[in-house]
C-alpha cells in the first residue's frame, strides 16, 4: 500500500472528556481531484471551498466537536492547501495527515490511516456536511451506517434493513429498490472492517472498495442503519456549493453589523456585515444575506435574499441567491443569480447570467462529458478564480468558465469555456 503519514503535532488528547463521554477519531477522505465540482476545484482542494465564512472542513470539524479526539485526513490533491489552512489541531481535535499517492479506492484511501487507528472510528467524506445531532446518533453504536431517505433510490447504493433496523444489505443504484435508505458513506466502525477490505482484495479495477467489505461486516456483525434526523448535505456539484451556504445562511439567527452603513441604504430581513464594510448610500438589501469583511457595496447596488458575500469584494451589481467569493470585483451594474463567482473574479459591465428556461423546465448542465439535469429550475453560471468577463457578456442558464479564462466583449457563453490545458492533463 502506498501512503505517507504527514504527522503535524506529537500530542494527542485523551479520548475521554470531562463529562466521561468516550471519544473516538474520525477519518475524513479529502484525496480526490473533485473533477464533478469543476471549474471551482481545478486549482482548489473541495473541503476548502467556502461555507459563509469557513470551509466546508471546518464546518464538518465544527460538527465533530466533543466527539472525535483526532482527525486522520487523507490527503492527495492540493494536500499542501489542507494542511496549511489547518495545521497540527482544529479546537481540541488534533489532526494528522496521510497522504494517499496512488487513488485506488475508497477503501484504499481508509487503508492508508490504518498505521494511527486504535479501536472506534468515522469514516467520512471530506465533501459531504453531516449536522451535529447525526454524528451524535450514529456514535452511539458499535457499528452503525447514516442513511438518507431520498425520493430517486436508483442514483444511490441503497440499504435494506430488518424490523429492528439492522441492515441485511446493500444495493448499488438498483432498478427496483427495496428501499430509499441511501448509503451517505458516512460509517461508525472499527479496525475490523481494515482486515475485511484486505481480506477482499482489489477488484477488478484495481481498487479496494469499501462497500464490499461493508457486505461482510453486515454478514458478521450487527451494522445499524442510523437515519439522518437533522441533515445530511453533499457537495457534488458546483450548485450543491450554493445551496449549502444558503442553508447555513438560513440558520444564522439575527442580523449581526459590524460595518459602516451609509445614510439612505436599506438593510431589511436578517444580514451578516463583516468588519470594514461599507454598504453606501442607495443600496437596498433583503435578507437573509451575508456579507463579509472588508467589501464595498454599492451604491445602488440591489442585494436580494440568499446572497453571500465573502471578504474583499466590490460590487454595485444585482444580486440574487449567489454565492460571490473573496476578491471578486463587480462594480458597474450587472446580474448575477444562482451563481457561483470565483475568487477574485472580475465581472465587466452588463454581464448577465441566465436563471430561466423559456419551457420553465429544469435546467442540465455538462459534467464530465455528461448531461446533467440539476433539477433547479434556476441555474446561474459558475466560474472558477480570476475569469474576467467583458463588457456586455450574456451566459446561458448551467455554464461553467474555467479559472483565468476570459469572454470578449458581447460574446452570448453557450458552451462551457475550459482550459484546455487542464483538459490535457487530465488524460495523461
Amino acid at each position: 500500500m502506498v501512503s505517507e503519514v504527514l504527522d503535524l503535532s506529537d500530542n494527542i488528547d485523551d479520548n475521554i472528556d470531562n463529562s466521561g463521554q468516550e471519544r473516538i477519531q474520525a477519518v475524513i477522505l479529502a484525496a480526490g481531484k473533485a473533477t464533478r465540482t469543476r471549474p471551482l476545484t481545478v486549482n482548489t482542494a473541495k473541503c476548502l471551498l467556502p461555507v459563509l465564512d469557513g470551509t466546508i472542513l471546518s464546518t464538518l470539524l465544527d460538527s465533530l466537536s466533543g466527539l472525535v479526539y483526532e482527525a486522520i485526513i487523507v490527503v492527495g490533491f492540493k494536500k499542501e492547501q489542507i494542511m496549511e489552512r489547518f495545521g497540527s489541531s482544529y479546537g481540541h481535535i488534533k489532526l494528522t495527515y496521510v497522504e494517499q499517492k496512488e487513488q485506488l479506492g475508497t477503501g484504499h484511501a481508509v487503508l492508508c490511516a490504518e498505521p494511527y487507528l486504535k479501536d472506534r472510528f468515522l469514516i467520512l467524506t471530506g465533501e459531504d456536511l453531516i449536522s451535529p445531532v447525526d454524528f451524535k446518533n450514529l456514535v452511539k453504536h458499535r457499528y452503525a451506517c447514516l442513511a438518507q431517505e431520498v425520493s430517486d433510490p436508483s442514483r444511490f447504493g441503497i440499504f435494506t434493513v430488518d424490523d429492528s433496523g439492522y441492515i441485511t444489505g446493500i444495493e448499488e443504484k438498483p432498478k427496483n429498490p427495496k428501499s430509499n435508505l441511501a448509503n451517505t458513506a458516512c460509517w461508525v466502525t472499527d479496525k475490523k472492517i481494515l482486515d475485511l477490505m484486505k481480506a477482499e482484495g482489489k477488484t477488478e479495477r484495481g481498487e479496494y472498495e469499501i462497500t464490499s467489505a461493508l457486505g461482510k461486516l453486515i454478514m458478521e456483525e450487527k451494522v445499524f442503519c442510523q437515519k439522518v434526523q437533522d441533515y445530511w448535505m453533499p457537495v457534488t456539484y458546483p450548485w450543491n456549493l450554493l445551496e449549502a451556504n444558503v442553508k447555513f445562511l438560513r440558520d444564522i439567527p439575527e442580523s449581526r453589523i459590524d460595518g459602516v452603513i451609509e445614510p439612505g441604504a436599506v438593510v431589511k430581513g436578517i444580514v451578516v456585515i463583516g468588519k470594514g464594510t461599507v454598504i453606501k448610500s442607495g443600496t437596498y438589501i433583503e435578507g437573509p444575506v451575508f456579507i463579509g469583511q472588508n467589501c464595498t457595496v454599492g451604491p445602488q447596488a440591489y442585494v436580494r435574499k440568499d446572497t453571500i458575500i465573502l471578504d474583499d469584494v466590490n460590487t454595485r451589481a444585482e444580486l440574487y441567491d449567489v454565492l460571490l467569493m473573496e476578491g471578486v470585483t463587480a462594480k458597474h451594474s450587472s446580474y448575477l443569480a444562482h451563481s457561483v463567482i470565483g475568487p477574485g473574479s472580475n465581472i465587466g459591465c452588463g454581464t448577465i447570467t441566465a436563471d430561466y428556461r423559456h419551457d420553465a423546465g429544469t435546467n442540465w448542465t455538462v459534467v464530465k462529458g455528461q448531461k446533467v439535469d440539476t433539477g433547479r429550475r434556476k441555474l446561474g453560471a459558475f466560474f472558477g478564480e480570476r475569469v474576467h468577463t467583458g463588457i456586455g457578456t450574456l451566459i446561458y442558464p448551467g455554464r461553467k468558465i474555467w479559472p483565468y479564462c476570459t469572454t470578449l466583449p458581447g460574446e452570448i457563453v453557450k458552451k462551457d469555456i475550459e482550459d484546455s490545458s487542464v483538459k490535457a492533463s487530465d488524460k495523461k
